[in-house]
C-alpha cells in the first residue's frame, strides 16, 4: 500500500514522553533517535497516529533539520515511499571535562561523535575565570575547526571535579576548587555562547559517557572514578541518578573502620578517599621514601614493577570493594565500571575490588554482576558532557518548543 493513501484506523494509543504531548513532533522524534530509517506509514503504525498527523509532524521536523530523508522504502505499487532518519549533523555540542590538573574540550555531533578536540594543562585551582576562559577560547576554535558556526551550537556541557548543584550548575564547597564555590558556571558560559549550558560533577558525566558508549543495554550501572579522589556515578533504569540535591554517589566520603584516624580533606577522618585514593597512595609511598606526588606517579611506579606500589593499589581495591559491597546490596547494579587514573595501573585495583565485593555481598546480588575497567576512560567525560546536553535539549518537550514557531 502506498503511504500517501488516506488515513487508516489505528489500534495503538499514543503515549506521552517526558511530559510532552503524545501527538507532538518531539514524541515522534524520540522514536527516530535510534537511527533506524522509517517511512511515514511505519511511524503511523508504531505510534498509533493518523498518517495526516504523522505527515505534519515529519514536515515540522524536516524544517528544523533534526531529521532528513534517507533511502527509499520498498514499493508495493506506485512511487516508493521515502524513509526518514535522525540527522546527527543538524547541530553541534561543545563539551568540556575539567579535571584537577587539566581541561579537555571537544565539539561533538548529536550522537556524541567527536568532531574536534583539545586539551590543556590547567589546574582547576587557577580559578573559574582562567579555566572557563580557556573553554570559551578553545570552544570557538574547535567549532571553527569542525567547519561549523555558533549558530549551529545546541548547547554546552561541563563536568567539574567537585560537588555541583545540578539545578543551578554551581559548585558547592568544592574541596580542590578554590574560588569556585557558588560560581555561576552556566551564566558565565551562556553569556559567551548564548546557548543552553548544563554543568555536573565529573563522575556523573563519566558515568553517562561510559553507559552511552559501552553499556547502553545495562539498566543499572555504577561508575567509580579512582584518581586524586574517589567518586561514583549512578545509572538507574538507564537514567543518571543525582539524588535530591545532586549529591548522590559520594562514595569517597564513606568511613572505613580501618582508617578511622586518617584525616580527609572534607574535614572528617577515615574516609575511603583518605585511605584508598591515588593521592592517599602517593602519600604512603612518600612516607616509604618513594617519590610520588600524584595518581600518575603511583601508576608509573606500578607499571615499572614497584612491589610496594602494587601492594598498596591492591589494598586500595579491597578497601573500595568493602564499601562497594554495601552499595551492591543497596543498589543491586548489573555492572560496576572502575575508571580514573588509578585504574590504568593494571588489574591490581580491579582484582582487589572483586575480591572484597564477591566475598562480602549476597550471592543473589552478585549472580550476574560484572566488575570491569573503563575502556573509554580518557573520553568518558567529554562524551558524557555532550550526552547530558543532547538528552536535555532533544527531549520530547524541548523538541516541541524548537519546532513550534513563537506566537
Amino acid at each position: 500500500m502506498n503511504e500517501d493513501v488516506g488515513d487508516a484506523a489505528q489500534t495503538t494509543s499514543p503515549v506521552a514522553i517526558d511530559g510532552a504531548s503524545p501527538y507532538g513532533a518531539g514524541a515522534l522524534f524520540q522514536i527516530l533517535r535510534d537511527g533506524r530509517h522509517r517511512t511515514r506509514a511505519e511511524l503511523a503504525a508504531e505510534t498509533g497516529l493518523a498518517r495526516s498527523t504523522v505527515t505534519q509532524r515529519v514536515d515540522a521536523l524536516l524544517m528544523s533539520n533534526l531529521i532528513g530523508p534517507a533511502d527509499k522504502g520498498a514499493s508495493t505499487g506506485g512511487r516508493p515511499p521515502t524513509r526518514f532518519a535522525f540527522n546527527r549533523a543538524a547541530r553541534i555540542v561543545l563539551a568540556a571535562d575539567i579535571g584537577a590538573t587539566h581541561v579537555r574540550a571537544a565539539v561533538t555531533d548529536l550522537t556524541g561523535g567527536i568532531l574536534a578536540e583539545a586539551r590543556e594543562e590547567i589546574a582547576v585551582e587557577a580559578g573559574p575565570e582562567k579555566v572557563l576562559g580557556w573553554v570559551d577560547t578553545a570552544g570557538r576554535e574547535l567549532i571553527a575547526e569542525a567547519g561549523r558556526t555558533l549558530d549551529d551550537l545546541l548547547g554546552v556541557g561541563v563536568g567539574l571535579p567537585g560537588p555541583v548543584e545540578h539545578s543551578t550548575g554551581r559548585p558547592v564547597n568544592p574541596p580542590i576548587m578554590p574560588g569556585w564555590d557558588g560560581f555561576d558556571v552556566q551564566g558565565y558560559l551562556h553569556e559567551r555562547f548564548h546557548a543552553i549550558v548544563l554543568a555536573d560533577n565529573d563522575v556523573n558525566i563519566m558515568a553517562l559517557g561510559e553507559h552511552f558508549t559501552r553499556w547502553r543495554e545495562a539498566p543499572h550501572l555504577m561508575f567509580i572514578k579512582v584518581a586524586t579522589g574517589i567518586g561514583c556515578g549512578l545509572i538507574s533504569d538507564h537514567r543518571l541518578h543525582r539524588g535530591a540535591q545532586g549529591a548522590a554517589g559520594d562514595l569517597g566520603h564513606i568511613q572505613l573502620p580501618r582508617g578511622s584516624d586518617v584525616p580527609c580533606r572534607c574535614g572528617n577522618t577515615g574516609c575511603l578517599e583518605a585511605v584508598a585514593s591515588g593521592a592517599a597512595i602517593a602519600a604512603q609511598l612518600r612516607e616509604s621514601g618513594i617519590e610520588a606526588r600524584s595518581s600518575r606517579d603511583v601508576v608509573a611506579w606500578a607499571r615499572s614493577g614497584s612491589v610496594q606500589a602494587l601492594q598498596l593499589i591492591r589494598q586500595a581495591g579491597r578497601d573500595l570493594g568493602d564499601v562497594l559491597a554495601a552499595a551492591v546490596s543497596l543498589f543491586n547494579p548489573s555492572v560496576i565500571v572502575i575508571g580514573g587514573s588509578l585504574a590504568q595501573a593494571g588489574d591490581h585495583l580491579i582484582a582487589g575490588v572483586r575480591e572484597a565485593v564477591y566475598r562480602r555481598s549476597l550471592p543473589l546480588a552478585t549472580q550476574h554482576l560484572r566488575i570491569v575497567r573503563a575502556e573509554t576512560d580518557d573520553r568518558d567525560g567529554i562524551v558524557g558532557a555532550a550526552v547530558m546536553v543532547i538528552d536535555h535539549a532533544l527531549s520530547a518537550a524541548q523538541v516541541d518548543k524548537l519546532v513550534t514557531p513563537p506566537r
